[in-house]
């Protein structure tokens, strides 16, 4: 085969140019530090290297995640331990309150503070994070949490849910917690109420409080199946004993270690009978005349009713004269049966209200009476003050005994110790019951903040556990990265070297073959 010299000289700059490319692409990556320049260079490890870049990417947001989680959880925490320390100065009060040589005016003067104190925790209860948001909405968190109602009461408006961040692959954290899980769900210590039966002789002179639960597995296991009960009153004239007993719904005496068989003494401070996980105070009463020795006679015959508190309903309206005044079930099957559980809506029409369940709006059968003002809704009668305009609207909601948020709990004892006891029958009683009831559901409150503080700690402590395996993770795949990606200097200075070598090898012998010629061996 012939070979011009054309031929020649394109073979050896198409191999000088190989050569040098070469050589350049080792001495790039020699001074970048980088093997993998193009993805040609390695495919296979290019697509790992992609791959671990977006794994480092989302290490990297998961660990801002993590940051945000762990900023949002600690200020709710704060946020949360202020509401403790403001709990704890009302029990304080409510204390104080049970003083028995505090009067009228005394009791006044704690109210004024418990007014204060009801208004700090509703600020808190409603507190935003520096979006605006609400902590304690759930995932609704543009709507205000806490309502005061015009009945003066407190409801909540947020939902059950709560808001996640991803803090790492298939791991989603809470960053927040709704108000039904911090303060609606601690447990309400008066579930039951009582009513006068029958009266003795010579008119009432005892009186019953409503009861607060002592033991819930007891309230739970046993008082609940036999209510309502009917507790008798029986005293012996000749010997000044006075008794009690207790008979369930069935007619049936509550056994003695049960509590329902007893003796009481009215002469003790603050009397107290128990049974089946509920304490009542008994307060006896003496008229102008009548001395200790008269109560075994004067005590006989006494009965009350004792039964499970009903459920209570709070009312958000819209009218500017008219209100709704009361709210009773007047027919406890109906309502159980047809109460719709997201509430009602009552409309005025211009000549009666109209009674709609919520969610759906879809109408209920109701009976409006324009001579007493009242509407009877699925068993349950709502009285009306005032004179209503057409577009009036009411939304009602029902509220069970079961449990109370500890706004209500300061606020219920704020306007106990408002009102007036002195000198009044039965009010000493009145009070003893308030505070009894705030003491408690005061601590069933706290405990149920707290406990909302162990869940944060909890999501805390495992943020940081997180953290850790973030970072292990991070550095592993960074080194990972430096394997695939970094040049081996070694290795890239040997071969540098070589291709350094052969490039000037193939420049002399090129010198060598160009100088031949023909002319040279004549």
């Amino acid at each position: 085969m012939r070979l011009s010299t054309n031929q020649v000289f394109n073979s050896h700059v198409s191999s000088y140019n190989k050569g040098y490319a070469e050589l350049s692409k080792t001495h790039q990556q020699l001074t970048t530090g980088v093997r993998i320049q193009t993805p040609a260079d390695d495919p296979v490890g290019s697509a790992r290297l992609l791959q671990l870049e977006q794994q480092a990417n989302l290490l990297g947001q998961y660990k801002a995640n993590m940051t945000d989680a762990t900023n949002s959880l600690t200020q709710e925490e704060s946020i949360l331990k202020s509401m403790i320390n403001v709990a704890q100065r009302a029990r304080d009060l409510a204390g104080h309150a049970g003083n028995g040589a505090y009067n009228d005016h005394n009791r006044q003067a704690i109210a004024a503070e418990l007014k204060q104190i009801e208004n700090e925790l509703f600020g808190l209860m409603n507190s935003k994070n520096a979006s605006g948001e609400y902590w304690f909405s759930g995932s609704q968190s543009g709507i205000q949490p806490y309502v005061r109602n015009a009945d003066g009461t407190y409801s909540y408006q947020g939902d059950h849910s709560q808001q996640y961040l991803q803090v790492a692959t298939g791991t989603q954290i809470s960053i927040s917690d709704n108000g039904f899980d911090a303060f609606e769900s601690a447990k309400n210590v008066s579930r039951t109420e009582t009513r006068l039966d029958t009266a003795g002789p010579n008119g009432q002179r005892l009186y019953l409080s409503q009861g607060t639960v002592a033991t819930q597995r007891d309230f739970d296991g046993g008082f609940r199946a036999g209510a309502p009960y009917r507790l008798e009153i029986s005293g012996d004239a000749a010997t000044g004993n006075i008794s009690y007993e207790v008979y369930d719904k069935n007619n049936v005496l509550v056994p003695a270690q049960d509590g329902g068989v007893g003796s009481y003494d009215p002469t003790l401070e603050n009397p107290k009978i128990s049974f089946l996980g509920v304490e009542f105070t008994l307060d006896a009463m003496l008229k102008d005349g009548e001395s200790e020795s008269d109560y075994a006679t004067l005590l006989d015959g006494h009965s009350f009713e004792i039964g499970m508190a009903p459920d209570r309903f709070a009312t958000v309206g819209s009218s500017a004269s008219a209100q709704i005044t009361d709210s009773t079930v007047v027919d406890a099957d109906a309502y159980a049966a047809g109460f719709p559980a997201g509430g009602v809506t009552l409309t005025y029409d211009g000549a009666a209200y109209q009674a709609f369940a919520q969610p759906g709006n879809a109408p209920i059968p109701s009976t409006f009476d324009g001579v007493s003002n009242t509407l009877t809704v699925a068993g349950v009668e709502f009285s009306f003050s005032g004179a209503p305009v057409a577009g009036d609207q009411f939304s009602i909601s029902a509220d069970s005994q079961e449990n109370q948020n500890i706004l209500n709990t300061i606020a219920q004892l704020r306007q106990a110790l408002e009102q007036p006891a002195d000198g009044i029958e039965g009010g000493n009683l009145r009070i003893r019951e308030a505070i009894a009831t705030a003491l408690g559901n005061i601590d069933s409150g706290m405990m149920q903040i707290e406990s909302t503080q162990a869940h944060i700690g909890a999501r805390l402590n495992s943020i940081d556990t997180l953290t850790l395996e973030n970072e292990s993770l991070s550095v592993y795949n960074a080194s990972t990265q430096s394997l695939i990606r970094d040049t081996d200097i070694a290795e890239a200075t040997s071969r540098l070297v070589l291709q350094q070598t052969k490039l000037e090898a193939a420049q002399a012998a090129f010198m060598r073959v160009s100088q031949l010629s023909l002319f040279d061996r004549m």
